[in-house]
């Protein structure tokens, strides 16, 4: 009796834990919200399609691209990042804070159900071409909260709801999803804004994946030769992989290559029209940037408040006076094509 009386003592405390942790224990398996399931049948997508995301820093924002029924990809949701650290370009070694910015594939093994910082997964930082080229960086995530030290902070809503849609994606069958880091949305505003930045030549190579998407709608295949990417469209076979820094292949024709040639031929144009008006902009980041939504509220209530409201746990918000110093108003006109 008293062996039974202490297994029983025994299975209550271990109930007991499990309504203690409550949901936030069970958060790396929560479903997708009933409203984000209602716009994906509103938009002909279903949770088992594969998906696709895309980060800007600039404009400190988050995509979430889902298949539909017609077999291209659609916007589900924009989602406004909380923090990011470091400055536009990207990412070459360790400690510099700075979040990364270039194409990786997230795996089932990349996602990471008991983050310090909610809910996560990993970026895959360093890739093949960034091995190659020899940069270094470790635990590059997107996240919960609002603190960064190289990583993209959500809130953990906003990751909760990114993460629910991802598991359901990957446990599909999808074997990793793409993600495009980016500096800011690839307009011709925007290269003609930034053209001064010695970075402009690794950004332009990012365009050409981002262009090759805006005309196919299906996530390039992505590989790298020449100590650049490229890329090839994704309704096609993914070329053999090669050693990053060795030349690149003659490509063969390709309708979807040659359109994405005349669409950046027009952006060409409309990019030395604007640059002809007005000259090039100088931003300069203290410590990375903060969505202006969320950034107003830091200004009009503070860390703590703002702390509180974007995390369980009350995680501090990094270095929130730099979060205000964010040069990016949000104050540019829309955007009239998916870019």
């Amino acid at each position: 009796m008293k062996l039974l009386r202490t297994a029983i003592l025994v299975c209550l405390a271990a109930l007991l834990a499990g309504c203690a942790g409550g949901d936030y224990d069970d958060r790396g398996s929560l479903p997708i919200p009933p409203k984000l399931m209602q716009e994906m049948a509103a938009k002909g997508m279903s949770p088992d399609d594969p998906i696709m995301v895309r980060i800007y820093k600039k404009e400190s924002e988050l995509e979430v691209w889902k298949r539909t029924s017609s077999g291209r990809y659609a916007l589900l949701k924009t989602y406004p990042l909380c923090r990011w650290s470091g400055k536009l370009g990207p990412k070459t070694r360790e400690g510099d804070r700075q979040a990364p910015e270039g194409f990786y594939t997230v795996s089932r093994g990349l996602m990471n159900p008991r983050s310090q910082f909610y809910l996560s997964f990993n970026l895959g930082y360093p890739n093949q071409l960034e091995r190659a080229l020899g940069y270094g960086g470790s635990a590059l995530m997107v996240h919960g909260a609002c603190t960064s030290a190289g990583c993209y902070a959500m809130t953990n809503d906003g990751v909760g709801e990114v993460y629910a849609v991802a598991r359901e994606a990957l446990a599909a069958g999808q074997p990793g999803f793409q993600v495009q880091s980016l500096p800011f949305r690839m307009t011709p505003a925007n290269f003609a804004e930034h053209r001064a930045d010695p970075n402009m030549p690794f950004w332009r190579n990012l365009k050409e994946g981002t262009d090759l998407f805006a005309v196919t709608r299906v996530p390039p295949n992505v590989s790298a030769c020449g100590g650049r990417y490229r890329f090839t469209p994704g309704n096609e076979a993914a070329p053999p992989a090669g050693d990053p820094l060795a030349p690149c292949p003659m490509a063969a024709p390709d309708p979807a290559v040659e359109a994405v040639a005349s669409k950046q031929a027009h952006d060409e144009q409309t990019i030395a029209l604007i640059s002809a008006s007005r000259g090039p902009a100088t931003w300069t980041y203290v410590d990375g940037g903060m969505h202006p939504s969320f950034r107003e509220i830091l200004r009009r209530a503070g860390p703590q408040k703002l702390a509180a409201m974007t995390s369980a746990d009350k995680v501090p918000v990094s270095t929130p006076e730099a979060a205000l110093a964010d040069p990016y108003k949000g104050d540019e006109p829309p955007e009239t094509d998916i870019q």
